[in-house]
């Protein structure tokens, strides 16, 4: 009996300038979708990180075609994943002289195709 390997490319972003909660809610929507059904949902989604999403996808099915030679038709996204990065520190002032931090939320995204 012969075994198929699943041959899965992978593209990351890092430092994208998204909290996590937002870049999940996004992500568990595409995971397990063909490529050109992704980029159909990402293209017509209300959201502002959608667009960074589509991007990560079709950096990784470029880098499918491009270094394994696969077709993008046949490619999905079989996983996707945020996870938390570091915070953006930006100090507001206040009251006699104190600052105040601000943490910008920032996340790294991974998807993988299959």
């Amino acid at each position: 009996m012969e075994k198929k390997t699943q041959i899965k490319i992978q593209a990351l972003g890092k430092n994208i300038r998204v909290s996590v909660s937002k870049m999940r809610r996004i992500i568990d929507r595409i995971r397990n979708t063909s490529y050109e059904e992704s980029l159909v949902l990402l293209e017509f989604m209300p959201y502002r990180a959608s667009y960074l999403v589509s991007q990560l996808v079709v950096s990784a099915a470029a880098n499918a075609s491009t270094n394994l030679g696969l077709n993008k038709s046949n490619l999905f996204i079989s996983e996707a994943w945020a996870n938390n990065s570091t915070y953006l520190r930006r100090f507001r002032p206040q009251a006699q002289g104190r600052g105040y931090p601000i943490k910008k939320p920032i996340c790294e995204v991974t998807i993988k195709l299959s």
